[in-house]
């Protein structure tokens, strides 16, 4: 043997024995071959098992004892051609696809010349047939994504009998409180049910949260400072009159009382061990609400999929309300696919895109976006503006034949504003005298920014009987596991989809 075949098979060997060893996933960016930009949400499949690349077109997944590396890796993304190759033929993380040019003239040459509107009337005749709402064991992962922004932060002090509650301490107090934060939640767990929001069980896999300790941190550390102005200058047997215009309540004199009461004493076993059990009592609730809200949350999004009935989405359940249009003719693999745009013909909420199975009608990929906004409230100073809904929607097909989500992507956004006076005033009917005691006056001007994404995917989906569904028993025991950054390793042996750049940054100020 020469040495430059013996180079070849040395560097072969090297190749194969890192694959088997050491290689526990393959991560790599899809990008267009002519614009050489990422492609977000392209379906990545492998021996049946599939992920969908993020929105900076990247992708990790995860191989098993199962996997060779003469196995095939299917790359497919609406528009262009699909790949197919041996994962031996991956050696590196750029994984170019061509651009695949159709015009719709082609496909009216074999099919029947079908109007936007007969198209859609086929997809709703067609519905039944194409979706499925029995009970599956569905595999996912959930992140969402928070993001709080104050833009206006303001308290204009008019009157303060409390020294130390004047406009420059309220404004320190404002200035502290951070004006942005984020916070992000991802889970693996197995969802049991139907799209039904009464009929799911979740069994919650793993969870993480990661989010800036230090917000919470400063809050904590208000609530102290405010607490110790209290218990100097209110009064035992105190209540407060908190007063908004018209609008007024009552704080009573229990409430305010709390403050009064001392910390346990380290050295009263009794009170201490009475302490410990109420803080081990409201960590397991919390863990069993955790599960029960993260259920629910999933089922509110799986609710508004415009394949269901009653969804917000109703650009097919009330075709009515919109316009749409024949815009082009593209393929996503083999299938071949009309893309059709609406837009609101009347009172309708939203424009955008449907891609849809030219030979069943079955609705393959949405985008959409709302061109006004969803909810609208502005009375008495306080004002609630949801401004912002868009989305993706990916199904696919299963081996039963139906169609089912694959991948969900929503984006809501909400600002709230109060701009109001108010007043706070302390009352004693214990002191002798009068029974007014202090008293905290001024404006208001407060507007508060919420983004909230949510990205589901579903990576198996199995259907189940209504016994197994039956037997089967939610797991409460899981908690999020708290991280100060984000930690790839968390995450090693479950597939997810991949985070983006602004999450894989992501560090807290906090030391924990």
């Amino acid at each position: 043997m020469n040495s430059k075949r013996l180079l070849v098979s040395l560097y072969i060997v090297l190749i194969a024995s890192t694959f088997n060893i050491h290689s526990q996933s393959l991560s790599a960016f899809v990008i267009d071959s002519v614009s050489q930009q990422p492609i977000p949400y392209a379906t990545v499949q492998l021996k049946e098992k599939g992920v969908i690349t993020n929105e900076e077109g990247n992708f990790n997944f995860i191989l098993n004892e199962t996997i060779s590396e003469t196995d095939s890796l299917i790359i497919s993304s609406m528009g262009y051609e699909t790949l197919a190759k041996p994962i031996s033929e991956f050696n590196n993380n750029r994984i170019l696809l061509k651009p695949k040019a159709i015009e719709l003239k082609e496909v009216i040459v074999s099919n029947k010349n079908y109007t936007a509107d007969e198209i859609i009337d086929l997809v709703e005749e067609n519905m039944g047939k194409n979706y499925s709402n029995d009970l599956t064991k569905k595999r996912l992962f959930h992140r969402e994504s928070s993001f709080n922004r104050w833009t206006q932060s303001n308290f204009k002090v008019k009157k303060s009998t409390i020294d130390v509650l004047n406009q420059k301490f309220i404004d320190s107090v404002i200035s502290s409180v951070p004006k942005n934060d984020s916070y992000y939640s991802e889970i693996v767990g197995d969802l049991y049910g139907n799209y039904d929001t009464e009929v799911q069980k979740l069994d919650l896999l793993k969870a993480s949260k990661l989010f800036d300790k230090e917000t919470e941190i400063d809050y904590e550390k208000l609530e102290k400072k405010f607490n110790e102005i209290l218990k100097e200058n209110v009064k035992p047997g105190s209540y407060f009159k908190i007063k908004s215009g018209l609008l007024s309540f009552k704080i009573d004199t229990d409430e305010v009382n709390q403050l009064f009461e001392e910390d346990v004493d380290s050295t009263d076993v009794v009170s201490l061990n009475k302490e410990l059990e109420e803080k081990k009592k409201n960590k397991e609730e919390e863990q069993k609400n955790y599960g029960k809200w993260k259920r629910n949350n999933l089922a509110g999004i799986l609710s508004t999929l415009p394949t269901q009935e009653d969804s917000d989405l109703n650009f097919i359940s009330k075709s009515r309300k919109y316009d749409f249009t024949l815009q082009e003719f593209t393929y996503l693999g083999n299938d071949a696919v009309y893309v059709i745009s609406f837009q609101p013909s009347g009172s309708a909420n939203f424009e955008g895109s449907l891609y849809i199975n030219a030979d069943d009608f079955a609705i393959l990929e949405i985008d959409y976006i709302n061109v006004k906004p969803i909810n609208k409230f502005n009375l008495l100073g306080i004002s609630a503006n949801k401004y912002l809904s868009k989305g993706k929607i990916i199904y696919n097909k299963g081996s039963n034949g139906f169609y089912g989500l694959r991948y969900l992507e929503s984006e809501l956004g909400e600002r709230v504003g109060v701009r109001r006076p108010l007043k706070i005033i302390e009352k004693n009917k214990i002191v002798k005298g009068k029974n007014k005691q202090n008293e905290l006056s001024g404006d208001m001007d407060f507007v508060f920014n919420n983004v909230v994404k949510n990205e589901v995917i579903i990576f198996e989906s199995e259907s189940i009987s209504q016994a197994t569904f039956d037997a089967f028993t939610e797991n409460n025991a899981i908690s999020p596991m708290y991280m100060p950054k984000y930690d790839p390793e968390f995450w090693k042996g479950y597939a997810i989809m991949e985070p983006n750049t602004a999450i894989k940054e992501f560090t807290s100020t906090s030391s924990e």
